[in-house]
């Protein structure tokens, strides 16, 4: 019987391609651990639908999460991009007290941990009963004070400046906290070059925000067609720019599409499911890594957002007062916004309002919108795929929450929308939470105003305030009224 041994070279072989192996091995527990490993956020987040919706991850992290130490240091490092003082908190977002991040921004752990926005950035709302008490946040509502393009236009300019690089942000990052050695490693020669290089890249899609010709959308305003025209299908700029206030998101389920309800302000988008999928797809930047759960996800959202409600007014209402201003409105208001035409699209000859949000889209964008969707393997409605020719009459439920008023919110307050649109302020400032109950919106003058604010002209493109001569011709007496019964809704 003859028995076959290995020589001594061949014994050295196998020993250094185990120990290949097992490195290999090693190294790719390593590399799984720092680069992809997921932790669940945690049950304070994930138990309460309020803190889901405001805190919870819809899986931004991956593509567009910005690594939490970068996103940590960067207003300190870069304080003259910065609209003005206060970190984050100079941005307008909604920020509760005791917080790590503000509302709408998400912290997880993707490998390292990663900062993301969520829908809660812009559908938050805020809003003080007094010049000394703290705020009250109302999540799904419209963020009126949140600066967006300036948070976009600060992510862009920070990459581009020459101190965005490893020794300065290592050095800023060392001042408040310790990183581990091979952390410390990683994101010196790995995680900062490759944010810089991720957030240059959003230069171009960025251009009209630095368009000389345009004004900036201001507080509580983003330019949403564009924002998808130039992000999911990549058209080259055009003199287009129709920026929107941020709408109110709650109590979705009373759009229905069988009766001819469609969403968005000029009815572009088929119903809340697409609206909700799409707006997600966008703050992802890519498509999902995970389809099946990030559907998931978007169905949670869904059922949350038609759950929600509008919050009741704060201050005290004359009873009586409201009761004869309901019959004003049903005259004057409810044959739009209390009837079947509700929810639908009314010509904008009729409503008489600017065109230029209508004009930042068109059909030809959304069947190329659509197709990048399907393309993701993601079946929904989707967008419109047919000319826009108005504006969605809209349902008022928490309207004395929605100031400034028209869908680009030209106007500050309800007892402005009665004026005719001669009379309106041409100038304000908005972005400001200090409540107005007597005329119904946010403060818009004053120091203060104009400290927190920024400056709407109703004479620049895409802020005109004319149209909605609605109730302009009532008598002062009516209008107390009309505005009372207003603030029950």
């Amino acid at each position: 019987m003859s028995t076959t041994t290995c020589s001594p070279r061949c014994r050295k072989c196998l020993a250094i391609l185990g120990l290949l192996v097992v490195f290999g091995a090693a190294a790719g527990v390593y590399g799984w651990m720092k680069f992809f490993r997921e932790v669940p956020q945690p049950d304070w987040i994930t138990s309460n639908p309020d803190m889901r919706f405001k805190y919870g991850s819809i899986g931004a992290e991956n593509d567009a999460g910005i690594p939490y130490w970068i996103f940590y240091v960067l207003p300190r490092v870069f304080p003259d991009k910065l609209p003005g003082p206060g970190g984050y908190a100079s941005f307008g977002v909604a920020w509760e007290q005791g917080m790590e991040l503000p509302v709408g921004f998400t912290k997880k752990t993707i490998g390292f941990a990663r900062v993301a926005n969520t829908c809660a950035v812009c559908h938050t709302a805020s809003y003080r009963t007094s010049v000394d008490s703290n705020p009250v946040f109302v999540p799904t509502g419209p963020n009126h004070t949140l600066n967006l393009a300036a948070f976009f236009r600060f992510l862009v300019d920070c990459a581009k400046d020459p101190r965005f690089n490893a020794d300065v942000l290592m050095r800023e990052i060392n001042l408040v906290t310790d990183l581990s050695w091979d952390d410390a490693l990683i994101y010196r020669y790995l995680l900062i070059p490759l944010t810089k290089q991720r957030l240059m890249a959003r230069e171009q899609q960025f251009a009209w925000l630095y368009y000389p010709e345009f004004p900036d959308w201001g507080r509580g305003r983003d330019d949403a067609m564009n924002l998808t025209k130039y992000f999911m299908i990549r058209w080259p700029m055009d003199d287009s720019f129709g920026p929107t206030d941020m709408p109110s998101i709650w109590n979705l389920g009373k759009y229905h599409e069988d009766q001819g309800a469609l969403m968005n302000f000029a009815g572009d988008s088929h119903n809340a499911r697409s609206v909700v999928i799409d707006s997600a797809l966008g703050l992802l930047g890519a498509p999902p890594k995970d389809k099946d759960r990030f559907l998931k996800t978007m169905d949670w959202m869904l059922d949350y957002l038609k759950a929600a409600r509008a919050p009741k007014y704060p201050f005290p209402i004359d009873d009586a007062l409201a009761a004869q201003g309901k019959a004003v409105f049903d005259a004057t208001c409810a044959r739009c916004h209390a009837s079947a035409r509700t929810g639908t699209v009314v010509p904008v000859e009729e409503v008489g309002t600017s065109r230029d949000r209508m004009d930042t889209w068109n059909a030809k964008a959304a069947a190329e919108a659509n197709q990048v969707v399907r393309d993701m393997g993601i079946e929904r409605e989707g967008l419109v795929e047919a000319p826009l020719r108005g504006y969605v009459a809209a349902f008022l439920d928490g309207i004395w929450l929605r100031a400034p008023y028209l869908h680009n919110g030209s106007v500050p307050t309800l007892r402005d929308l009665l004026k005719p649109a001669a009379e309106r302020p041409v100038t304000f400032w908005r972005g400001y939470n200090l409540y107005d109950p007597v005329n119904v919106g946010f403060v818009t003058s004053g120091a203060e105003a104009e400290y927190e604010g920024t400056l709407h002209d109703t004479r620049l493109k895409g802020g005109g305030n004319g149209g909605h001569e609605f109730g302009t011709g009532l008598s002062p007496s009516d209008k107390d009224a009309l505005i009372e019964y207003m603030k029950t809704l």
